[in-house]
């Protein structure tokens, strides 16, 4: 049995990694014995690809792979046929099996970015439509409904914002149930200790390690499962972080330029930046405090080159980094910066049409209103006028450039 860096729990720590554990003495002990756990973290596949947001907790199942544990990925086929009511003021819609299916294959290629998936330990992928499929509905409830009280299941966090603004539809009830199941099963079948998630999960953790315990106490067993989670990536306004003014922040690099990414990045709220060093790096935690509070813009640059680099490789960092300087400073290479091509017989157009067409902004309405507010520049001059016709000589050869407030810039390019 190889042994395990037994400094992992001093590294969580040390970077602000983990916010709650149902047993931290015990996670600890574990942790320092140099003997390697099983660990899963669990995702609903409700999008096909993921933003940066999503991936705080393979930033830290990564850390757990490096230091020799073994890694379990759950993609919920199952429960996203339910869908989390965690913080929902109303039921999430109903996805087809087709569409879960289809999102679990895509979103496993963005996972290769954080994960091993081959060599001596590589993290295995499972699926809980897997067990749940052919589980017959009374048997599950005798099984596993009977642990749970339901007065108890009310006051639970997860369901809190459901009963107050929406109301709580039955089928709903059953997802703490099959989540709590997926850790009982994965602990037989793997022989999973751990489970690490979100903050906001920490209701259907506990709910996984306390059905363990009622199951030790009716078989006369004695497994000791812990759950942990990490803090949440909020914005100062209370939001999850992973997307921006304009749109997510996606790991696909088919959905996103490595500059938008790279900016993406650096839009990161200052109160949220030595969070992202602590997951997104591996740049020693003194370094960054005193990087963060001499001088936060420079950090910012730092991280956003840091992250792109660890998401997408360095050439892209390097590519949006120079984009960025020619933008921003004049230096640099213009090759790099985002690129809209139009033929001249879409000539003359409108600005608000163009605007619309790069997708610098979300609809004609924020283009408008942008226009009126002084927000749009065209080849460095402010443009109040969303009627006014971008034409053939607009192009300086043949190159127009458009500005979106102080950070989104678009090269027109006439083909």
């Amino acid at each position: 049995m190889k042994q395990t860096d037994t400094k992992l729990y001093e590294i969580l720590k040390e970077r602000g990694l983990l916010y709650q554990c149902t047993d931290e003495e015990g996670l600890k002990k574990q942790l320092e014995s140099g003997k390697p756990i099983t660990l899963y973290e669990g995702s609903d596949p409700t999008m096909d690809s993921l933003h940066i947001g999503h991936c705080v907790p393979y930033c830290i199942l990564r850390r757990f792979q490096k230091a020799g544990h073994k890694v379990i990925l759950l993609m919920g086929g199952a429960t996203a046929g339910i869908g989390d009511p965690s913080g929902r003021s109303e039921m999430r819609p109903l996805m087809t099996k087709e569409t879960i299916n289809h999102n679990i294959e895509k979103i496993k290629e963005t996972l290769k970015i954080f994960l091993d998936f081959d060599g001596d330990n590589p993290a295995i992928i499972v699926n809980n439509a897997d067990w749940f499929k052919g589980y017959d509905y009374i048997d599950f409830m005798r099984d596993i409904g009977v642990h749970f009280n339901v007065n108890r299941m009310l006051t639970n966090e997860i369901y809190a914002k459901r009963l107050e603004e929406g109301g709580l539809t039955f089928f709903e009830l059953g997802y703490i149930l099959m989540q709590a199941y997926d850790f009982v099963h994965l602990n037989r079948e793997y022989g999973c200790t751990l489970q690490y998630g979100g903050g906001d999960q920490w209701g259907n953790i506990v709910a996984g390690v306390e059905l363990q315990r009622k199951l030790n106490f009716l078989n006369g067993t004695d497994v000791q499962l812990i759950g942990a989670t990490n803090p949440l990536l909020l914005t100062p306004e209370g939001k999850k972080m992973g997307k921006t003014e304009k749109g997510a922040i996606w790991i696909d690099k088919n959905k996103i330029s490595a500059y938008d990414f790279y900016q993406g990045v650096y839009q990161t709220p200052d109160a949220c930046v030595e969070m992202m060093f602590a997951l997104f790096t591996d740049i020693p935690m003194n370094e960054v405090k005193k990087l963060v509070e001499t001088d936060i813009v420079n950090a910012k640059k730092v991280l956003s080159f840091e992250v792109t680099k660890f998401v997408r490789g360095e050439e892209d960092a390097k590519i949006a980094e120079e984009a960025t300087k020619a933008l921003f400073n004049g230096q640099g290479n213009l090759e790099n910066v985002p690129t809209y091509k139009i033929s001249l017989n879409e000539l003359p157009i409108s600005l608000v049409d163009l605007l619309a067409n790069t997708k610098l902004v979300s609809s004609k309405s924020e283009g408008r209103r942008m226009c009126e507010q002084g927000g749009v520049l065209v080849n460095g001059e402010t443009q109040k006028d969303f009627n006014f016709k971008v034409s053939k000589e607009n192009f300086e050869n043949g190159v127009c450039m458009l500005k979106k407030g102080k950070k989104n810039f678009m090269k027109v390019i006439l083909k």
